[in-house]
């Protein structure tokens, strides 16, 4: 009976060992275009496809790729302009090893919004104000620059100050340290709430934008296919639940969990934004390349040393995406 009893506890040991979560690390901005990770964590996606998620805000894009590169992270949710200009040696900062930075699926598509403060009321007349960036040379930084040069702004008219990640950019605006920023939705919703002022949609000036995706390096990727295949299709299940109307009010009591202090109001137009708009989470999940050509053409006219670019794949592997939508 002894026997029997280490047998089978042996057996339950070994069962528990091969059902065990593997962790990914993802770094991602905070803010409301992280609901679908919020919803896998919670309904338990990625835990049915074996993963345990760790969320790490990032401060800012140039600590994101460093320690993405780094290998503190497996994942992360950034910019396709931030894989391009890293790639092309066109990045922010120096990085640790040369990048191997791919983008394996989309996440925000467009919602880039120039906000103000109050009295501003149009871009031209941000003249000679201090402006809010994450960093000068990636990121959405283009999409700024080139909103002011479309309203007469050239460069010596104003300044641009390397403030953090989106949120923290909102937070500065609403603290009247900066005149301007370029925010992703949900995060304008609140200074707007409070009178500050949307001077522009990027989607209706600079065209339609690649914003957000997930970026993992290729060597990782390689040898932990399983795992991100996994993250895909938990990821796709998340964002497939927060589509449907019948789950709007648990998807908002969930994100009112992640952020207290948005009111039900907030959170409820951050669903209709984000799910309803148009603009938002990419259906599905799939990259736009259309979306993709215009950051590479803003990246052309504004990144140095300057290169022309136009392969919007030379910086996609979408076949994991495609192994976990079969």
């Amino acid at each position: 009976m002894r026997a029997a009893r280490l047998v089978l506890a042996s057996l339950a040991l070994a069962a528990s060992q091969s059902w065990a979560a593997t962790t990914l690390q993802l770094i991602s901005f905070p803010g409301g275009f992280n609901w679908p990770l919020w919803v896998g964590q919670e309904k338990g996606f990625f835990a049915e496809n074996g993963l345990e998620l760790k969320i790490t805000g990032a401060p800012g894009s140039v600590f994101q790729i460093q320690n993405l590169m780094a290998g503190k992270f497996d994942i992360a949710i950034s910019t396709y302009d931030n894989v391009a200009a890293y790639m092309e040696g066109q990045g922010e900062a120096p990085l640790p090893q040369p990048p191997d930075l791919f983008t394996f699926m989309g996440v925000q598509y467009g919602t880039l919004r120039l906000v103000a403060n109050p009295e501003v009321k149009t871009i031209a007349e941000l003249k000679g104000k201090s402006l809010a960036v994450d960093a000068a040379t990636t990121g959405y930084a283009f999409v700024l620059i080139k909103m002011l040069q479309q309203a007469g702004l050239n460069e010596g008219d104003y300044t641009l100050d390397r403030v953090g990640g989106t949120s923290q950019r909102a937070e500065a605006l609403m603290q009247n340290k900066t005149a301007a920023t370029i925010l992703t939705t949900p995060l304008e919703i609140l200074p707007e709430s409070r009178g500050y002022r949307r001077l522009a949609n990027a989607s209706e000036t600079v065209g339609p934008y690649q914003g957000l995706g997930g970026v993992a390096r290729r060597s990782w990727a390689k040898e932990h296919r399983a795992e991100l295949v996994g993250f895909i299709k938990g990821y796709l299940r998340s964002l497939d639940w927060i589509s449907h109307p019948d789950n709007r009010a648990e998807a908002v009591a969930i994100y009112r969990k992640q952020i207290p202090a948005a009111s039900e109001a907030s959170a409820m137009k951050a669903w209709d934004v984000l799910v309803q708009s148009g603009e938002g989470f990419q259906k599905r999940a799939k990259l736009d390349p259309v979306a993709m050509q215009t950051v590479l053409k803003l990246r052309s006219e504004f990144g140095r040393p300057q290169k022309t670019l136009i392969d919007v794949n030379k910086y996609v592997d979408e076949s994991y995406y495609l192994e976990a939508t079969r």
